[in-house]
């Protein structure tokens, strides 16, 4: 009540200063010149003025397996195999999509020749890479619960599935069959995929903590706390290894580099920036996924920072005014981002240096500017970079200059990035449909 009457007083001296009345017939006409919102970003990206080498990218490589989030723990896949011609080889419904109250955000993964899938209410599945065949599926909701939260994920090793289910619960599976081999509840729930590496199970928590639990029971050998956050972005992320270290992403902007045996921090940076005004850009959230390459970690953050930071020593080798929560590619000596734009770009990897940048529509309706799209990617597969939209559409863009190569429309809106594994591109789309192409 008392800072309403300030407020009501301020109000009256304030109206006192302009005129008779508070909103008279003659009010002092505004000072000349053009208005721009503080609130909102105008700022795209530009390429910048210097190298102008060659962008060579390392030849195409089939590899089988897409495992965990990210691919591999230190989350760089560089350039993967496709075919020149694609078509849809197959599709399959793994359950429940999205609806108003619920989310779709589990990527899948690829081992052993499956591909492991998990719907919207925790029911995971199985299928056969080369033609969807169904092989198993497993209800992971405990007995008499309700909807529960959203998210989790999924991660194979060594014949076993780890799971992060809605629940604030860690499973393992047995991949062959999905019976369910063990089930640990966590302190509270995780939204994104877990990390396997070591012996343990690396997953981060909606409070920004992180687990190290046994591959083999899942009790915790260690744990880490970050600085919780009240709100954070819808979606969650996991931490990348390499070697013995754990770099791991908190909401808070965080990022830990912690030892693999105990938990010990090794260094901390802040991906953020303190130059945004408007409220999305005070969510300081990591959400894409870390990637470390040749001793080199590439981080990127919602609030306006994309930094490169050396991996042993944590000196922030470079920064980018760039914000995005998607996950870096990185590719021989460039990396490429969908950022907050939306726009694709090409940095290069050693100076930050900003190579090309191909803006992606922002609405449906360009017009009326209705229908916001939501961008996820990209993967590079066979000199092509592909990302996908909330409205389903998967495009195709050149690594080399940006250029728009194609254009898929998809049954439904994607909000996950897809994966290659097999020579086979794979999408979910929000409807929980599992679409093959090769």
């Amino acid at each position: 009540m008392r800072r309403f009457a300030v407020i009501l007083a301020s109000c009256g001296f304030l109206a006192a200063c302009s005129g008779d009345t508070w909103f008279g017939d003659n009010p002092t006409p505004p000072l000349p010149g053009k208005r721009i919102s503080i609130l909102s970003q105008t700022k795209t990206l530009e390429p910048d003025a210097g190298s102008k080498t060659s962008i060579v990218l390392p030849p195409p490589e089939n590899v089988p397996e897409w495992p965990q989030a990210g691919g591999y723990p230190p989350h760089s896949m560089y350039h993967l195999a496709l075919g020149p011609n694609l078509h849809q080889a197959w599709d399959a419904n793994i359950g429940a999509g999205a609806e108003k109250r619920r989310v779709f955000m589990t990527q899948p993964i690829v081992a052993v020749g499956k591909v492991f899938a998990m719907d919207a209410e925790s029911v995971a599945s199985a299928y056969d890479l080369k033609d969807g065949h169904r092989l198993w599926k497993t209800d992971l909701a405990p007995e008499d619960t309700g909807d529960g939260s959203y998210g989790g994920g999924l991660a194979y090793e060594e014949g076993k599935l780890y799971i992060t289910n809605q629940f604030a619960e860690l499973l393992a599976l047995n991949a062959a069959d999905g019976k369910i081999l063990w089930r640990r509840s966590l302190p509270s729930p995780v939204r994104g995929a877990p990390t396997v590496r070591a012996g343990r199970v690396l997953v981060v928590t909606v409070d920004n903590s992180t687990l190290a639990l046994s591959t083999e029971d899942g009790h915790e050998l260690w744990h880490h706390n970050g600085i919780s956050e009240v709100a954070s972005m819808l979606g969650g992320t996991s931490p990348a290894v390499d070697g013995n270290t754990v770099l791991t992403p908190y909401s808070s902007g965080e990022l830990f580099a912690l030892r693999i045996e105990n938990g010990t921090v090794q260094w901390s940076e802040v991906i953020s920036s303190l130059k945004r005004t408007d409220q999305v850009a005070t969510l300081t959230d990591i959400r894409g996924l870390p990637v470390v390459d040749r001793g080199r970690v590439f981080a990127v953050g919602n609030a306006d920072i994309f930094a490169a930071i050396d991996l042993r020593t944590g000196r922030r080798i470079w920064d980018k005014e760039v914000g995005s929560i998607q996950t870096p590619w990185v590719a021989g000596d460039f990396i490429y981002l969908v950022t907050n734009g939306p726009e694709l770009a090409c940095f290069e990897a050693e100076t930050g240096q900003v190579r090309w940048v191909k803006p992606l529509e922002r609405w449906v309706d360009e017009e009326d500017k209705t229908d916001r799209q939501v961008w996820s990617g990209p993967v590079l597969a066979s000199d092509r970079l592909i990302v996908v939209s909330s409205v389903g559409k998967a495009v195709s863009f050149s690594p080399y200059t940006g250029e728009k190569l194609g254009e898929v429309e998809l049954p439904a809106g994607v909000t996950i990035p897809p994966i290659v594994a097999g020579e086979t591109l794979l999408f979910v789309t929000v409807d929980g449909d599992l679409i093959a192409y090769r």
